[in-house]
């Protein structure tokens, strides 16, 4: 009904449909969907009142908690016009509020993606926990999936298994998850999707890819081509934009000519383009990026030539897999020598790449060409894609482009021999990182490995790929050098996988080499609580270290065996095994390793009650860090030093401490320093008598924690001073304002914990009674149902209003509080409530 009053509406005079249309289109949707009358004239008054105004209804995207916490996820960007596809948008949205699952399906370069994205971004109103995507285009290991999910929510517990956490997380929310590019892991995204479906009653999923999951709940939906005219009877030139090729090719050649338009001379042409093409959105695209050079007259001419020629391929193809392939191949003819070996060359990343990466490995040897004149040249004809970001650009293929390099890297023979330098850069840049990790380029460094993520996979595969001393060296290497960044991001069963692989190389025999990885997979190991995993890890350090005795080998081995001492609860052993390898580290005290058990014995030493050596071990670690302008384990120190003044009996001092880690955390925003950072705040005014403010920080560090693991798996020996602060809370609030408090701070994101805990935001859980007043009685309704935990729906259902008017409730509460989330509307009521009792 929407799309039909969207028409009925339309500006164009062209575009709207008949009277006799627009009713007959009526009521098929009240037969079909079941609308009383009165539901339906409310819902086209609505709609029609919107497109009057010209100020269509909207909501504003609110993410889910992890990427409040971590400041990013949800839907890109459109950088580029979108074509209507009106049709399949109006129908992805009914499969997604009557099926589970629902599945764009065609061949590659048809446009799933960008449909799915938009279809998404226009469902978000549906969603009030949010709309997710999860990019699986560069993912091929089935045993990574749950990870890369769960790395796209901003989820993580290092101790419990990652998919119970996952279902847990989707089990409560109503939430829309777009999973991209299924086709290379459709069996494991099927099992893993059907068991969501049975565990996750509000959870909706749009996939694409190019067959079907083919499970129960799920709806296909096949996405065809865009529109095109007859070439053999051309429209008027009022009517082409009503053809979804033509205005594609139209927008994207304007993007690049400027003052490019369809005119009387030109249309012909356009026409022919878009029909030779069969409407295929990537085609397309690729042919208007030839009018910086050509006319639409000379592209139709080289289209033609190209299909006489190509028609004599393989005739067994569908005829529009055959179109791209001639699209994608007319492309590469149309480039230089030096474009199409750097276009293969390319093909190695995935992901994407920056320009340092793609200099070193693929133009070293393409003189007298400059790389970076070539690469620019490739933008320009829609090779690659760049993309910028925060200040950083990088350069991407659409699948089908790189699918093509690929294949013509094997043609020039240099596919081993790419993908051996793409191994090794990306050696060099986990081992880069890992030496300036101590550093004021910290947050580079966390940045940087967070976006070359699927490369690094790919250069860890390479590693295992070949049975090479050299490979399986580099994979040692690599894999040590980064488990410091996948213990910041909370990564550590797909760290200790990695691990367990590159151990398990039949040429891994390099001593120093294999001690290093194996102190890494005990400390990932015993983070997650695998203890006996990480005792065997220690046995093999220790037996190796004897073979071949070297000062720093056997610190590592004694480092591994005092983390797993720690983990096991035996402070003294730990205290005396650290000691024992802090003493070979601290030849380096700019390196990792010395600030790490630093910061380590610090902490261990608070909790065995000798705070003097903790925060002398503290004071270590700041002096070397805030030389430096590092911020991670600063912060960490700050927050460290700050527990063991606590425990002095200074609870000022020690908040002056856990705020100052609160602000030099902002640089790097560990999720982690600021949950330890905030429960330990909360125990410090808890004591000091301020039962409300602890309550609520315990619940943003609560929060947090979903995200990044419990306090108690990361400061072992601490959970009594949790339950001791829950404890006196609890009995001075009383059960109902203590939970009322406590899931204020359940509500807050990261940004908003931390100001709260600055005082900067401060937030009172009752609530002042001109707040409630700005909300009309119909609005009160609907904030008590959103406590009760009804959804938009069920709320529209209840009080017999349409959906879109339930949708505009929800939103004038949330602006008229001034709130961001349903979790604080609710404790809002519960605390009014409160309130109004008293």
């Amino acid at each position: 009904v929407s799309a039909v009053v969207s028409a009925a509406m339309a500006r164009d005079p062209l575009e709207r449909p008949s009277a006799a249309a627009l009713g007959e289109a009526i009521r098929q949707a009240q037969r079909r969907q079941g609308f009383s009358v009165d539901e339906m004239a409310i819902h086209v008054a609505e709609t029609a009142r919107e497109h009057q105004d010209h100020k269509p209804a909207t909501r504003g995207w609110r993410p889910p908690v992890a990427a409040k916490s971590r400041g990013v996820g949800g839907l890109p960007v459109d950088l580029t016009s979108f074509v209507d596809r009106r049709t399949e948008l109006v129908e992805v949205r009914n499969l997604l509020s009557s099926v589970p699952v629902v599945t764009l399906t065609g061949i590659g370069g048809v446009g799933k993606t960008r449909l799915a994205l938009r279809a998404a971004a226009t469902a978000r109103r549906d969603f009030p926990e949010g709309v997710w995507l999860v990019e699986l285009a560069h993912v091929s290991d089935p045993s990574l999936l749950v990870n890369v999910v769960a790395a796209a929510l901003g989820l993580r517990d290092p101790a419990r298994p990652l998919p119970e956490v996952v279902v847990e997380f989707l089990s409560t929310r109503q939430m829309l998850l777009v999973l991209d590019n299924c086709e290379q892991l459709v069996a494991a995204v099927a099992e893993l999707v059907e068991s969501w479906v049975r565990a996750c009653p509000h959870l909706r999923i749009l996939a694409t890819s190019r067959e079907p999951l083919n499970i129960a709940g799920e709806a296909v939906l096949q996405v065809s081509p865009l529109t095109v005219p007859d070439p053999d009877r051309t429209p008027s030139l009022h009517g082409l934009p009503r053809y979804d090729a033509v205005t594609l090719f139209t927008d994207r050649a304007r993007a690049l000519v400027s003052g490019f338009e369809l005119s009387e001379e030109n249309k012909s042409a356009v026409v022919g383009i878009c029909a030779r093409l069969d409407g295929l959105p990537l085609a397309i695209e690729l042919a208007a990026a030839r009018v910086r050079a050509m006319s639409p007259e000379q592209i139709l001419q080289r289209l033609n030539d190209r299909y006489a020629l190509l028609t004599r391929g393989s005739r067994t193809a569908p005829t529009r897999q055959q179109t791209l392939r001639w699209c994608v191949d007319w492309s590469y003819q149309l480039c230089t020598p030096a474009e199409r070996r750097l276009w293969a060359r390319l093909s190695v990343f995935a992901g994407g790449f920056e320009l340092d990466a793609a200099e070193q490995i693929c133009g070293t040897d393409l003189a007298p060409e400059d790389p970076l004149d070539v690469l620019s040249s490739l933008v320009d004809k829609s090779i690659l894609v760049r993309d910028e970001s925060d200040g950083v650009v990088r350069f991407r293929m659409l699948e089908t482009v790189r699918d093509y390099g690929r294949q013509k890297l094997r043609e020039f023979g240099e596919d081993q021999r790419v993908r051996r330098r793409h191994r090794d850069w990306y050696q060099q840049l986990a081992l880069a990182a890992e030496a300036g990790w101590i550093s004021d380029r910290q947050p580079y460094w966390t940045a940087r490995l967070e976006r070359e993520q699927p490369n690094l996979r790919d250069a860890l595969e390479c590693c295992l790929a070949e049975d090479t001393d050299e490979a399986a060296e580099a994979g040692l290497r690599t894999a040590s050098a980064l488990s410091l960044f996948w213990n910041f991001r909370g990564l550590h069963g797909e760290g200790r996988r990695w691990i367990d692989r590159v151990l398990a190389h039949p040429h891994a025999q390099s001593i120093p080499d294999r001690v290093n990885t194996l102190h890494s997979g005990t400390v990932l190991a015993a983070t997650q609580g695998d203890l006996e995993s990480a005792a065997a890890l220690v046995e093999q350090a220790h037996a190796l270290a004897e073979q071949a005795p070297a000062p720093m080998t056997q610190a590592l081995a004694t480092y591994a065996e005092g983390v797993l001492a720690l983990y096991s609860g035996d402070l003294a052993r730990a205290s005396s095994l650290l000691e024992r390898a802090i003493a070979v580290f601290s030849s380096n005290r700019q390196g990792y390793l010395y600030v790490v058990v630093s910061a380590m014995l610090g902490q261990l030493h608070a909790l065995r009650g000798d705070t003097e050596r903790a925060i002398e071990y503290h004071e270590r670690v700041l002096s070397i860090t805030e030389a430096c302008g590092e911020s991670l384990f600063r912060s960490i120190s700050l927050l460290g030093k700050g527990f063991a003044v606590w425990q002095q009996g200074r609870p000022e001092r020690a908040q002056e401490l856990l705020e100052q880690a609160l602000r030099v955390n902002r640089r790097i925003r560990s999720p982690f320093a600021a949950a330890v950072s905030i429960e330990f705040l909360a125990w410090t005014v808890g004591s000091d008598g301020d039962a409300e403010r602890a309550a609520v920080l315990m619940g943003a560090a609560a929060e947090l924690s979903r995200f990044v693991g419990s306090v108690a798996s990361f400061v072992p020996g601490s959970s009594h001073y949790h339950d001791q602060c829950d404890r006196s809370a609890r009995a001075a609030l009383g059960a109902h304002r203590f939970g009322v408090a406590v899931r204020h701070g359940r509500a807050m994101g990261m940004d908003e914990a931390v100001a709260y805990a600055l005082r900067e935001q401060p937030i009172d859980t009752a609530r002042a009674p001109d707040l409630g007043a700005a909300l009309t009685k119909r609005e009160r309704q609907v904030a008590a149902l959103i406590a009760q935990g009804l959804t938009n729906k069920q709320i529209a259902a209840k009080l017999v209003i349409s959906p879109r008017t339930a949708d505009g409730h929800v939103e004038h509460i949330l602006t008229k509080l001034g709130f961001t989330s349903r979790a604080q509307i609710a404790a809002w009521v519960a605390a009014d409530a409160e309130r109004q009792s008293h």
